[in-house]
């Protein structure tokens, strides 16, 4: 039977679902009794009317019978079902004998050895931190007392450092192969809610990454994959241009001849192992800021107007970007509606910060960093860690302003303080949504002059565009510096670095930014390594 798509199917908020029917049929110039099925394949809303906000459909619906075709204008258009994504290679016996090797569980590691586990490589995947659920436990006892574990915590572990995030899912990755369906399949049927398939937005939430994760790694256990936990990479054994084996906790030594690093944007110490091999890295730019916090309901009220708080509407979110007077970027990233501000530090004596959400993103503030671009030459050195003792002088800069007693607090500041550079000596109409310690701080000496410039520029610009962004009582936290790797690894056409059997993948590498770019990296890399063991 024919099916059609409708890409833009209008409907009012307060709609039935037998509206969305008769408005098919309207489009589609057909009868209801010849109207089979339909699904929603995407949806969003129009809010650019405040006063009528209008919620937008994507459907197909299947007819019994096909419609005319020569109409002058249509809304529609005749779909054949969408081809499946197909692994380009397979593998026909699987061995635990020589097997690819993976540096890191993140959304790349993962999605990497779930491909080739599919397909019959067997691959072994080494994370230096623990399981999901332990994890879970260990970061939450660094939030509750400060005690960091270095190789357990917001950054590594099972699922990487998107395990403790809001869990967006939207990229601007080109998929012509359909990945972008795979990896959603993969992540429903780990148990992931079933509507981020349709979601203009989608996004998971912590509450529900801990368990989609862990999933996901049994499936690949289950395939004849193996991940094992507590299980760093301390030395590369590389002979005559190839990979030969790693080290793992410097005691065991593993032979392999494919090694894909997934290692993540904080993996410093296997940088400054990589620094010191014949792998070929150059530096990358990146941006560093601050997470602002405003109560959700403004973000709400500015967004949805008089429907602000109208059931059918999500949580609202923002994406706004600023030229400042110095020609540098100013932009929000990693908007988290009715989110946290979290610490998610993974070095002694350092502070970083993030934001995550629950899938309801129902906590009382929304959050989003507010960053500005660095340029390599910022760093100060040519050599390849610079950018990394870049982000290390304002963490240190962080962790001294909030903690002079000793502690593990972030420093928060009001906005209204911080245009001024005074210290914030309480909270006013807005407080903390926050995972971890915080203590008033002047976060002017926790970042650069031409970072603290451009911001103040930047919010109150925003306040232009969100009415209340630049509130004097608006709470700053710092510092978030972990926006992207300040490294990249190089790599070739055919994904391998300048070492043959080195894989270079993910954020880490330098090549993806955020949990669904990860896992579209991880499968090419997969399919990259498939082809070199044919």
């Amino acid at each position: 039977m024919p099916k059609y798509r409708i890409p833009q199917l209008k409907l009012p908020l307060n709609h039935s679902r037998d509206a969305i029917e008769k408005k098919i049929c309207a489009i589609l110039g057909t009868k209801p009794d010849s109207l089979v099925s339909w699904k929603v394949v995407k949806k969003s809303f129009d809010a650019r009317e405040k006063t009528e906000i209008r919620v937008i459909y994507a459907v197909v619906a299947e007819l019994n019978k096909a419609i005319k075709s020569d109409l002058e204008t249509r809304d529609w258009a005749l779909v054949t079902d969408e081809e499946p994504y197909v692994f380009p290679v397979s593998r026909t016996a699987s061995s635990t004998a020589s097997r690819p090797m993976i540096v890191g569980a993140g959304p790349a590691g993962l999605f990497c050895a779930l491909l080739l586990a599919e397909n019959g490589f067997a691959p072994l995947v080494l994370e230096r931190g623990e399981d999901a659920e332990t994890r879970l436990e260990v970061v939450q006892d660094f939030w509750e007392s400060g005690r960091l574990k270095p190789d357990s915590n917001m950054q590594f572990g099972e699922g990487g450092a998107g395990t403790f995030s809001d869990g967006k899912l939207n990229t601007t990755v080109g998929d012509k192969y359909h990945l972008n369906a795979k990896i959603l399949g993969e992540f429903i049927e780990a148990g992931a809610p079933p509507e981020i398939a349709s979601m203009n937005k989608p996004h998971i939430g912590t509450d529900y990454l801990v368990r989609v994760v862990r999933n996901i790694r049994k499936k690949i256990e289950s395939l004849g994959g193996a991940v094992v936990f507590n299980a760093k990479a301390t030395a590369f054994e590389i002979e005559k241009g190839k990979v030969k084996a790693v080290f793992v906790n410097d005691i065991e030594r593993i032979e392999t001849s494919v090694l894909v690093l997934a290692i993540g944007h904080s993996a410093r110490d296997t940088f400054e192992i990589l620094s010191h091999s014949p792998v070929s890295m150059a530096q990358k730019p990146f941006a560093i800021g601050l997470r602002i916090e405003h109560p959700q309901e403004m973000i709400q009220r500015s967004q949805f107007g008089a429907f602000w708080n109208h059931p059918a509407l999500p949580a609202a979110d923002y994406k706004l970007t600023y030229q400042s007077s110095s020609g540098r970027g100013v932009y929000s990233f990693c908007m988290c509606p009715g989110g946290f501000v979290v610490n998610s530090s993974s070095e002694p004596g350092m502070v970083a910060c993030n934001g995550m959400s629950d899938f309801a993103r129902d906590a009382r503030n929304a959050n989003s960093a507010i960053v500005v671009a660095v340029r390599t030459e910022d760093f100060g050195s040519q050599d390849i860690m610079a950018g990394i003792e870049f982000q290390r002088r304002w963490e240190r800069a962080a962790f001294t302003a909030a903690n002079p007693g000793g502690g593990f607090a972030m420093p928060v500041q009001r906005f209204g303080d911080f245009l001024v550079g005074r210290l914030s000596t309480g909270f006013m109409s807005i407080r903390p949504c926050a995972k971890g310690a915080f203590a008033l701080s002047d976060l002017n000496p926790c970042l650069p002059d031409f970072v603290t410039t451009a911001l103040k520029e930047g919010i109150l610009n925003f306040d232009r565009k969100i009415k209340g962004f630049a509130h004097p009582d608006a709470l700053l936290t710092g510092v978030e510096t972990r926006t992207s790797s300040p490294i990249r690894i190089l790599r070739d056409e055919n994904f391998q670095s300048s070492i043959e059997g080195i894989f270079p993948c993910g954020e880490g590498g330098g090549y993806s930014g955020g949990i669904m770019s990860s896992a579209m990296d991880g499968i090419r890399v997969a399919e990259a390594v498939a082809k070199v063991w044919r």
